[in-house]
């Protein structure tokens, strides 16, 4: 039996924010709450009515580090026994369409990183593999954005949380797709207009599940939260003053922000 798909998102409309699924008339509204019990209120509101937010407030956010078959072997490093991951800040988190801007401080090196996200639906501590499924809500759409130059500043510690922490170097959406198959989806990254990654989800080295049932060994993962997969090949430099990338993974939509040096 196909299992029915959702897209999930959050906005604010008349400085109310609120919540709801992806319908063929705009927003069909929710009352209640997104991971737990919640009901369609009958009301519907069309996209250009509403201010999209990220689709929801993660108590954290874990970012993976190489969890790709081919960028291991692109890397020449071998690829890890066990998830490589840090803890990104919430508040790096923008809202989907936002203009990002480069610190004042901060003149070097700033990459797109196209990705997947995991969001959790509901609390996961020390889950084995075979029930990780069960905990995972749905997938979105990641730009994990890094200061390369501050990541490698310093020779004894590589910069992880505040090369990737910067305020709204963390967008993702626009929705929350659910009843998708995260092993058949292909993560695209286009930047000013051209295709810079393309690549399956089946090649990551940690499944979705893996990677929730991990993780959960080491902390208690909550309703929102979020993982970002890792990305693959295909990473890059963005030069132009004005850059705009878009993450788009069919099923899910497409993620676009400008990013302003």
């Amino acid at each position: 039996m196909a299992v029915e798909t959702k897209q999930w998102l959050r906005f604010r409309n008349n400085g109310a924010t609120g919540f709801g699924t992806l319908s063929s008339s705009g927003i069909s509204v929710h009352e209640g709450e997104m991971f737990g019990r919640n009901v369609a209120t009958g009301k519907s509101m069309a996209l250009s009515e509403v201010e999209l937010l990220a689709p929801c407030a993660p108590s954290k956010i874990v970012a993976l580090w190489n969890n790709f078959h081919a960028l291991a072997a692109r890397l020449n490093q071998p690829e890890p026994p066990e998830p490589l991951y840090l803890l990104k800040a919430t508040t790096s988190i923008t809202t989907p369409g936002a203009v990002i801007r480069r610190p004042s401080y901060y003149d070097g090196k700033t990459t797109y990183e196209g990705e997947l996200g995991i969001v959790i639906g509901k609390t996961c501590a020390r889950v084995p593999p075979a029930e990780a499924h069960g905990c995972i809500f749905g997938y979105t759409c990641v730009n994990d954005i890094t200061a390369n130059d501050i990541l490698t500043s310093d020779p004894t510690f590589p910069q992880w949380a505040r090369a990737k922490g910067i305020d709204d170097y963390g967008p993702f959406g626009p929705v929350i797709a659910t009843g998708l198959d995260p092993a058949k989806l292909v993560v695209r990254t286009i930047l000013n207009g051209a295709e810079r990654q393309n690549y399956p989800i089946s090649d990551m080295i940690f499944s979705a599940q893996e990677l929730v049932s991990k993780i959960s060994q080491d902390m208690t993962l909550l309703p929102g939260d979020l993982i970002a997969v890792g990305t693959s090949v295909g990473v890059g430099v963005m030069k132009e003053q004005v850059n705009t990338v878009t993450v788009a993974i069919d099923g899910i939509g497409e993620l676009t922000n400008e990013f302003r040096l």
